[in-house]
């Protein structure tokens, strides 16, 4: 199906207002192989966004995303209220209404060309994926790779994508010339859970396979154990065969945290439990009714419990890389993160996780 002639009014009410707004819309794309999803293609004005107060907690300052949305549907992903910027809601516009910045390459290009560019580390998939089934038509991510490897500049990649084969000859030639850190986000191992909560994302046993293909291709590869959903995957039993399937997937090591909600994550959550899930719906009133963030006893309780399984699977082992926060590949510098659990965020915590 040829995408030329898909192409939508951009003045129609069903298209982006936020977008018109901003002047930068090219068109509007829809074709049947993404039925239901929209694409809307935009001139980004820059590549390189700025991450305010990065710290040991949060080791990188600088993210891309060439995409806003996410056709993963992930009904937890934090990155839904994104959205409201743009006029669309944090539900069915997130997971259908797709802005591809189609320049994205180009933009950066100029961007790391400066002389004012010291090269810090640059993080993808902070906010959303960029290995999303749009990537397969688009195809951002090899000129980005590209460009950051050819002007000396680190980066990371987590994606929940196994479309990250594609590119990983790519990555590993970048990985000669530039710290690289990889990590692949899975977080349900229950094949009927994962596909109603996640319903858009390639399966458990595909992303397990991409972990062990990017050992096979030389590099390293951490698994992000994360949202970990109360009362749905923190038992020992879900945990232990999360754990002993990602071992035995070759991954280097091991990151998780409680599920947390944030305004319009909370709501389309919480309607989604209602729906698959009612037993469940006054435990997670309970559980989250202080806001955001599990409680701390709750992550306190999870700790203790993820605690010897990580040893039993030895996913502990790895240390994080000083350069790009993610698994340091061999000779790269190490630094002294704590690698099998995520800060306590919230209230007692001093930043915001910018994951999936």
């Amino acid at each position: 199906m040829r995408w030329n002639g898909q192409t939508l009014d951009s003045e129609t009410p069903s298209t982006l207002p936020g977008l018109a707004r901003l002047n930068n819309l090219v068109r509007s794309v829809q074709t049947p192989e993404f039925a239901g999803i929209t694409f809307h293609e935009v001139l980004a004005k820059s590549a390189l966004n700025h991450v305010p107060g990065a710290s040991r907690t949060m080791p990188f300052a600088w993210t891309i995303n060439p995409y806003r949305g996410c056709s993963h549907a992930c009904v937890y992903c934090f990155a839904r209220p994104t959205h409201a910027y743009l006029e669309l809601d944090e539900g069915k516009d997130f997971d259908q209404q797709i802005v591809v910045k189609v320049n994205v390459a180009e933009v950066l290009g100029r961007e790391v060309a400066r002389r004012s560019w010291e090269h810090p580390s640059v993080a993808l998939g902070t906010n959303t994926d960029p290995y999303q089934r749009a990537e397969g038509r688009y195809a951002l991510m090899p000129g980005i790779v590209e460009t950051l490897a050819g002007s000396g500049t680190p980066f990371s990649v987590l994606t929940k994508g196994s479309l990250l084969r594609r590119d990983l000859p790519l990555i590993a030639r970048a990985a000669e010339v530039v710290p690289v850190s990889l990590a692949m986000s899975i977080a349900v191992y229950d094949d009927e859970l994962q596909q109603s909560i996640e319903p858009g994302t390639p399966s458990t046993k595909a992303r397990l396979a991409t972990v062990t293909a990017v050992r096979e291709a030389g590099l390293e590869c951490q698994v992000f154990l994360m949202p970990i959903l109360p009362l749905l995957t923190d038992s020992v039993e879900h945990l232990d065969r999360a754990l002993g399937q990602a071992a035995a997937a070759g991954a280097s090591s091991v990151v998780y945290s409680a599920l947390h909600l944030k305004p319009g994550v909370k709501q389309w959550f919480m309607a989604w439990l209602s729906r698959e899930h009612p037993e469940l719906v006054s435990a997670y009133a309970r559980i989250y009714a202080k806001g955001t963030y599990a409680p701390k006893e709750y992550r306190e309780w999870l700790g203790e419990r993820m605690r010897p399984l990580v040893r039993k699977h030895r996913l502990d082992r790895a240390a994080p890389s000083r350069v790009t926060g993610g698994v340091a590949p061999p000779g790269q510098p190490l630094g002294r993160l704590e690698v099998t659990r995520l800060p306590s965020f919230g209230p007692a915590g001093d930043t915001q996780p910018m994951l999936f």
